[in-house]
This record gives structure tokens, C-alpha cells and sequence, in this order.
């Protein structure tokens, strides 16, 4: 039977997933094409049991002119079957371009949709209206696609994210709380007070071990100790590679930047067990210039890394706020402290106005009042954990939960402790509506969580 079943697959040109959801559902891909608006071109799958779509959707760029212009936003779609679960994955950002198991998805054996933060390109509309790159434009955007799609897969929905893409999730859940069964959050920061930062400052003095701490500290400051010989491997690489530095001015105000998140970049993205690998202050120019570059990226400072992220940073400098702090361990060597700011990334062409934390607060009372089904989770040495989601009496059915130890993943229900990992994962499934067991985190072969692959700034 096991040898007809693979001839008949061969013959027909269909993979084993592809037949599945052929004969039993119709054929997938049709439905989606159906979807008016709709673009659909399936790509070979790396996880096996799956199918994966790459799809496009048009979707206004004010949801209040919905007959004005338009743009086409990208979204990536790994079917299993449509009456599984689907989990929407927000990233916040550019989607990933590889197939990967979010880990509620595998909690859910899901399917699993990831959508393309508005104004990242390609899903940006050009000219670019920056005014229309709002956190309910971009809620709205994902409410149109749930619908698109509610037609087809029939199961529970989810939303999950990771970083900004768990503020994203957030956001929709506020604006759209009845369009899915849960919310699962992971290392999302809740910046309601922008002007008050005083709780990086506290995070900065106290993580991790004494001994890391003051390496780590001691290193950013050894970096503009040395600014002369740091400058100069820097202009190297800048000149190999073509960089430039329009946005940031020059390559000093760029290298200093790029201390200055230094800390902060070896706690989001490192384990303290990293530690041990950091060269000593006193090492050579050649290593320490290494050592700045692998962890903050210099590369990420000039023109051609930060124009992927200025939809982020637009965003940061008019309704989500931004940390800033102290950076007393490196005063009085800071030539440019007053750069560490969203209105530094981005163009001085793109008009900018901050709305002093209106939209913030409105997204901080309504979590604290109403969460419901919402699960947050954090790294307990990440510093965007600094400011995290809390939840009041008006919260039901909703937790948050630090994960020991870990920094900026959005893979840390499986590093809680025991019973709260076995809590988490119980509130996810019966949000889900599964009782099945869960499948095993699967990923491509370039991917694993998606936050490491990607390494944005936030």
C-alpha cells in the first residue's frame, strides 16, 4: 500500500502534504487565490507535512480611506490543515524569508501565518505616506488578513510575536480583541513612560553576575579609550564595503552609537555564560575592534543597515517611545549622547512629531483592565524587559512569566521553570481548543528563532 500510495504521488507531481490537503479539503492554494485581493505563489517547503505560501494582499493605506491608495503587503503561510489552529506570527519587522515553527505553533501542531509589518519593504507603498505607519493602520492590517483568511481555516486562532512583533500583537488584541482565542507575548517592552527611564538604569546595575557586569562595562569604555584605533578599522570597513553615513552624519558619531548600545546589545542577544568569551579590556586593538562589531554590528550604522529599520524608528519617535540610559559609566568620553534618540535613525526629510506617550498609556490601561486570554513572557536578563506589560484585577485567564536566566528569545516557554512551563503550555493549548500532543519545534535549515536569525535593534 506504502509503495502504491508513493507511485501514485510520483506520477501526479504532488508532494505527500500537497495530496493531503488536495483530497481533503480542495485544493488550498485555489482558495486562497479565490480571496479577493489575493496573490498566491507556493514555494518548496522545508518542514516536512507542510505547504508554504507566499502571498501578497492589497490593503489600503488609510483603513479610514479604504477606497484611496493602496499597497501590496507580504505574507508568508505554512499549511498543515485547515481545521488545525493558526497561529498568526507578527514579526514587527521584514518577514522572515524561511520557514520556521513559532513555539506556540508547535504547542498547537498549527498553522501558522506570518505577516509583513506595514512600510517595510516590499510591503510598502511608494511614495511612502509616514504618517499612515500607526499602530492601528498596522493593527488593522492584520484584523483585514484574519478575515481573509477565517473563511478557510475554521480552528482557533492565536497571535504570537516576538520583541516588536509581540508589541504588534498587543496592539491588534487591543483594537481587535474578539478576532482571536489568545495572545502569546514574548519580551515585549511597555515604554508608557517615555521621559522616566530610571528602570534600565536600575536593569543595567544589576544584571547578571558582578564579575560580567563589570567586564561588559569596562570593555564599552575601553572602546572610546581607543576611539582613534577604532575609527581607523572602522573608515577600513566602511571603505571596503561602500558604507556610508548621510544618517548618522560621520563614522565618529556612527562608532559612538554603537558603544553606546554595546551593553545593552551583549545582554539582548548573550547569555552570561558569553561572558567568557569577551576579550579583556586590555587585549589588542584588533580584538576589541572585533569584539564591538560582533556584538552591536557596526555595520548596522551606516546608511545601508539602518534604512531596512526606518519604519521602526519613525514609529519609536511618534507613538512607542524609546529607552535612554544614563550611560554614566561612560561619561565624560560621550561626544554625542544627545544622538541616542529615534529622530537620529531617521531621514530629516520624514517629519516626525512625538505624541508623548498618548497611545502608550491608552495600550497600558487597556491590557491592565482587560487582557484576557494573554500570555507575556520575558527574559529575566534582557533589558527590554526592563519596562515590561503588567497585569491589574480587570486582567482574566492572563499571565506574565520571566524566564531565569534568559535573554531576548521568543523561545522561553520551554526555559520556565517546571510548573509554570507546564501551566504556560496547558493555557495555550485550551485557548487553542487541542488536546492532541504537541509536534516538536521544526525549523529550516537557516532558521531557528526567528529574533536570532534577524537580530533587529528591537
Amino acid at each position: 500500500m506504502a509503495l502504491l500510495l508513493t507511485a501514485g504521488l510520483a506520477g501526479s507531481g504532488l508532494t505527500a502534504a500537497q495530496a493531503a490537503t488536495t483530497t481533503q479539503e480542495g485544493d488550498i492554494g485555489a482558495r486562497l487565490d479565490a480571496i479577493p485581493g489575493m496573490e498566491v505563489t507556493e514555494k518548496p517547503s522545508t518542514i516536512p507535512g507542510q505547504r508554504w505560501f507566499w502571498l501578497t494582499y492589497r490593503q489600503p493605506v488609510d483603513h479610514r480611506a479604504p477606497d484611496g491608495r493602496w499597497f501590496e503587503q507580504r505574507i508568508m503561510l505554512q499549511h498543515v490543515s485547515a481545521d488545525r489552529p493558526t497561529v498568526f506570527y507578527t514579526s514587527g519587522y521584514h518577514t522572515p524569508e524561511v520557514m520556521f515553527t513559532a513555539e506556540p505553533t508547535a504547542l498547537v501542531n498549527g498553522n501558522q501565518v506570518s505577516m509583513e509589518y506595514r512600510y517595510f519593504t516590499p510591503s510598502r507603498p511608494e511614495p511612502a505616506e509616514w504618517r499612515k505607519d500607526t499602530i492601528w493602520q498596522a493593527a488593522t492590517d492584520q484584523h483585514r488578513i484574519i478575515e481573509a483568511l477565517d473563511g478557510i481555516y475554521t480552528g482557533k486562532w492565536l497571535t504570537t510575536g516576538a520583541s516588536k512583533g509581540g508589541m504588534t500583537a498587543v496592539y491588534h488584541k487591543r483594537f481587535y480583541p474578539d478576532d482571536v482565542d489568545g495572545s502569546v507575548v514574548y519580551v515585549a517592552p511597555n515604554d508608557v513612560r517615555n521621559r522616566d527611564d530610571r528602570a534600565y538604569d536600575r536593569f543595567f546595575e544589576t544584571v547578571g553576575s558582578p564579575e560580567c557586569n563589570a567586564h561588559v562595562k569596562a570593555l564599552a569604555r575601553e572602546f572610546l579609550e581607543r576611539r582613534p584605533a577604532m575609527l581607523e578599522r572602522f573608515g577600513a570597513a566602511a571603505r571596503a564595503n561602500g558604507w556610508t553615513f548621510e544618517t548618522l552624519r560621520t563614522p565618529d558619531r556612527a562608532f559612538e552609537n554603537s558603544v553606546m548600545d554595546f551593553e545593552w546589545a551583549f545582554w539582548q542577544y548573550s547569555l552570561e555564560s558569553d561572558c567568557k568569551d569577551l576579550p579583556a579590556a586590555t587585549a589588542s586593538d584588533d580584538e576589541l575592534y572585533e569584539a564591538l562589531d560582533t556584538v552591536s554590528g557596526l555595520s548596522f550604522y551606516t546608511d545601508q543597515g539602518l534604512e531596512p529599520y526606518v519604519p521602526y524608528y519613525y514609529q519609536a519617535g511618534t507613538q512607542l517611545g524609546w529607552p535612554k540610559p544614563e550611560f554614566r559609566n561612560l561619561r565624560p568620553m560621550l561626544r554625542y549622547e544627545s544622538s541616542y534618540q529615534p529622530r537620529t535613525y531617521v531621514p530629516r526629510d520624514i517629519p516626525m512629531r512625538f505624541d508623548h506617550g498618548r497611545a502608550m498609556r491608552d495600550i497600558d490601561k487597556w491590557v491592565r483592565r482587560n487582557a484576557e486570554h494573554m500570555l507575556f513572557v520575558y527574559g529575566e536578563n534582557d533589558p527590554w524587559g526592563a519596562e515590561p506589560f503588567r497585569l491589574d484585577r480587570g486582567a482574566r485567564d492572563s499571565d506574565v512569566y520571566v524566564a531565569p536566566g534568559q535573554n531576548h528569545s521568543s523561545r522561553l516557554i520551554a526555559e520556565l521553570p517546571a510548573e509554570q512551563k507546564a501551566d504556560a503550555r496547558s493555557d495555550v493549548r485550551r485557548w487553542a481548543g487541542v488536546q492532541d500532543e504537541p509536534r516538536t519545534l521544526r525549523s529550516g535549515p537557516a532558521a531557528d528563532d526567528p529574533l536570532q536569525l534577524q537580530r533587529p535593534r528591537l
